[in-house]
């Protein structure tokens, strides 16, 4: 059995922001954030995006939420 991790894209998801001409603060808006700082955290990586407010990112640029991860195997472990 195959184990996976998601783990967020950031750069992607800055990448996202960036090509949709979104400031910080616009995005954190977006989000429910009352400053830019709440957000710049998450995209910069020093907080995690929570389901819901991954679920609205992906509302946000019209994508599946899954295009907002990467998956990185962890382990393989054999089964008997």
């Amino acid at each position: 059995m195959k184990l996976q991790t998601k783990k967020v894209d950031l750069q992607k998801i800055k990448y996202l922001r960036k090509q949709a001409k979104l400031s910080l603060e616009e995005m954190a808006k977006l989000l429910g954030y009352e400053s830019a700082n709440g957000y710049y955290y998450l995209e910069i990586g020093r907080g995690k995006f929570s389901a819901e407010t991954l679920a609205l990112v992906a509302e946000i640029f019209d994508i599946p939420i899954n295009d907002l991860f990467f998956e990185d195997k962890i382990a393989e472990m054999a089964t008997n």
